[in-house]
């Protein structure tokens, strides 16, 4: 049972994040990477990479030790616990590579572990490249297909409807199974993709994990990590006008957004403003 303390999410929860598809920026990896560095955690159990993943697209690395022994790492996928107590509820990792095929019997296993270590609900991170500016706070995506973590949280159902990665059976699979969960995903600037990974998007995550968990996560080194990639980025814009034009445009829009006045109507007229400009551009161009 859980206590009001602790939320509909209980006591023990699983973190999940994905390199891959789900996983822009390296921002949900970098998460639950930050997690795993503050705190102890063993592996509870790993899946066999023969069965989930094709390695002519998730090719196994071979890496050199500090002793200068030579060693295949191969691609998996593995839940991780707490090895010391925590004052709030106990954040368990499961993190790894997207499989490529398998993917129910993929997740069968991980939720046939977690339902046997008597885990009491999911967290499921993720990051995508949007139209955003990095110079604005990173926006996060939260959702929950379970009523009662909805009315907790005051979130909304997702409203997506298409493709989908890992995360998205696995969070259909933990509902069917009883445990409830929710999706946290990061919008990352899609021109700085080059620029990976990205800390802010990463603490974005952090901080918002921890609303959503009661959990207190060490953030570490990841606010200096955020404002050197910005402050990058800025650089980066600084010796390109066009570059500079865009955020300028994306800020506007953004802070449309967020204004009280915001409306669709507001948005489209700014854009539509910003491509008759560059029309008017291109046709002084050809004089």
């Amino acid at each position: 049972m859980t206590t009001s303390s602790e939320g509909t999410f209980g006591s023990r929860i699983v973190v999940a994040a994905f390199d891959g598809w789900n996983d822009a920026g390296e921002a949900a990896s970098g998460a639950v990477e930050q997690l795993r560095q503050s705190g102890e955690y063993e592996p509870v159990f790993s899946v066999d990479p023969e069965l989930y993943f094709d390695y002519q697209y998730t090719r196994p690395v071979l890496k050199t030790s500090a002793d200068g022994s030579r060693r295949l790492d191969w691609p998996e996928a593995t839940l991780f616990r707490p090895t010391t107590p925590s004052e709030g509820p106990e954040l368990w990792l499961l993190a790894g590579v997207e499989p490529a095929r398998a993917w129910k019997a993929f997740v069968a296993e991980f939720l046939d572990v977690a339902l046997r270590e008597d885990i009491t609900g999911l967290v499921t991170l993720g990051s995508m490249m949007s139209d955003v500016p990095h110079t604005r706070p990173i926006a996060i995506s939260a959702t929950s297909e379970n009523r009662a973590v909805r009315e907790e949280l005051a979130l909304d159902s997702a409203t997506y409807e298409g493709p989908v990665g890992i995360l998205s059976v696995l969070q259909d699979a933990a509902e069917s199974s009883g445990l409830p969960t929710a999706s946290l995903w990061a919008s990352v600037p899609h021109y700085v993709a080059s620029q990976a990974p990205s800390p802010k998007a990463t603490l974005a995550l952090i901080e918002r994990l921890e609303l959503f968990t009661r959990a207190a996560v060490p953030h570490g080194s990841l606010p200096t990590e955020a404002a050197a990639w910005e402050a990058s980025v800025d650089a980066a814009a600084a010796e390109d006008e066009e570059m500079r034009e865009y955020i300028r445009l994306l800020e506007e829009n953004c802070d449309a957004v967020d204004a009280p006045e915001a409306s669709g109507d507001a948005i489209a007229r700014a854009f539509e403003k910003y491509l008759n400009r560059d029309d008017r551009g291109k046709g002084d161009a050809k004089k």
